[in-house]
């Protein structure tokens, strides 16, 4: 098992803590997503994978205003708390095992909506492997779809290479929680530490590690035109509301030609 499988599976009963209302979160992100979709010419009829689910933040708040999803991940411990999300929330979605570097060795058919948000891209720490990650997940495109992401600004974040994030402080019943990230450089790529501070009746303090590399936008543009997309837009948080840039892709239509006989 790799670091970012043991990180996510060591993390999946916690991960609703990064957020004040994780609930209330699905819901927000869904309507997000759905606006990207439908400015793009898709409806509620699309079929959706989430190649990254996570917990199922996103998958779970697309299926509960209508649309048909699939999630996968590499993290059976989050596989195992989406499911007992979507559950919770009377939500039907098909959960299976994928790596997204390899989708075709598990699913068959292709989708007209492929997304993976949160920053999943830059688990791929060297520029081969986020190529094989985007001819994977592009590879799961129908003609014509779209693939929609969410990175980090690391061309921002590239020019000064904090130490830290910023923490994010909640309120709960009991007290507080506070969770904020570490950051170790080694030249684009970086060592993440995640603290999960819970401050109640009892003090409580959780970390998980793991590695990414800073992916800027041109690199992944340019990957994603490399291997079958005809476009490329980028989103901008004070556009989209979102808290990360979101980038939308579309798959390059295959041009069908008819003989005359």
């Amino acid at each position: 098992m790799d670091i970012t499988q043991t990180f996510y599976d060591n993390m999946a009963a916690q991960y609703d803590k990064l957020f004040l209302d994780w609930q209330s979160t699905t819901h927000e992100q869904a309507l997000i997503l759905s606006k990207l979709f439908s400015d793009s010419g898709f409806d509620k009829t699309a079929r959706i994978l989430d190649c990254a689910c996570g917990i199922g933040t996103q998958a779970i708040g697309l299926a509960a205003i209508g649309y048909t999803v699939t999630a996968s991940d590499i993290s059976d411990g989050e596989l195992t708390e989406a499911a007992a999300r979507a559950e919770k929330n009377g939500v039907n979605i098909r959960f299976m095992h994928a790596d997204f570097c390899a989708l075709s060795d598990t699913f068959s058919e292709k989708f007209d909506i492929v997304i993976a948000m949160d920053n999943a891209l830059p688990h791929m720490l060297t520029p081969d492997a986020l190529e094989f990650a985007v001819r994977s997940i592009i590879g799961q495109i129908r003609s014509g779809g779209i693939f929609a992401a969410s990175i980090r600004d690391y061309d921002s974040l590239l020019a000064t290479k904090p130490p830290y994030s910023p923490p994010y402080i909640h309120k709960t019943d009991k007290g507080q929680r506070v969770s904020f990230q570490t950051w170790v450089w080694n030249g684009d790529n970086y060592r993440l530490t995640q603290y999960i501070i819970d401050d109640e009746a009892e003090l409580g303090i959780s970390k998980f590690e793991c590695e990414y590399r800073a992916t800027r936008r041109d690199e992944l543009t340019q990957k994603l035109l490399d291997n079958g997309c005809c476009e490329v837009v980028w989103k901008f948080p004070e556009e989209t509301g979102f808290y990360q840039p979101i980038l939308v892709a579309r798959k390059r239509k295959i041009q069908v030609c008819e003989g005359n006989g």
